[in-house]
């Protein structure tokens, strides 16, 4: 519940499929809004389609509307380094192609800062094997998915890619942060 001291934050995230991140992000205690969307590319306010040839240079995203007197940017970021895997250039599982980039799209200087610490001390725990690949950019030339996108896993949950491919992504997040899960 938003407090007389709450900020509303927003801060775009791709982790791969929108689809994905979006189910995670859409559980978070904390998070406001969830958008999918695509940034950073060269055409404006393409389409899906055009996205998908890889041409375009988009990515696919969600824009993370956040509480900050509920979670911080450190534990959005936390969460999305688990939900998805930052080693992999370009790719996400089957997925497959630049839309599917790992990557973070900041709108300050501050967001900027704690992305790179965030990547930085993963790096030196060593949770990885491979290095993180994960790009921090200014976001630039974002644009709003189709509706179909919105809320694609609430609407489609026992359509195929859901069940097995954002379901797991789900379950993940809501047993290694069981404490960050909504109420209700």
């Amino acid at each position: 519940m938003p407090t007389s001291s709450s900020f509303t934050e927003t801060i775009v995230l791709g982790g791969g499929c929108f689809w994905c991140t979006e189910a995670v992000f859409d559980r978070v205690q904390g998070v406001v809004d969830v958008e999918s969307g695509y940034c950073n590319g060269e055409v404006v306010n393409p389409s899906y389609e055009q996205v998908c040839t890889g041409r375009t240079g988009h990515v696919e995203v969600v824009k993370v509307a956040f509480d900050t007197a509920q979670i911080s940017l450190r534990e959005i970021l936390e969460i999305f380094f688990v939900v998805h895997d930052p080693t992999t250039l370009n790719r996400q599982g089957n997925d497959s192609g630049t839309q599917y980039r790992s990557g973070i799209y900041t709108t300050s200087d501050e967001q900027q800062q704690v992305a790179q610490e965030v990547i930085r001390e993963i790096e030196a725990s060593k949770t990885y094997r491979s290095p993180i690949v994960t790009e921090v950019k200014p976001l630039s030339n974002y644009s709003t998915a189709e509706a179909y996108h919105q809320d694609y896993f609430l609407n489609n949950p026992n359509q195929g890619y859901c069940a097995f491919v954002v379901g797991p992504k789900v379950e993940k997040f809501q047993k290694t942060f069981a404490a960050r899960v909504k109420k209700g």
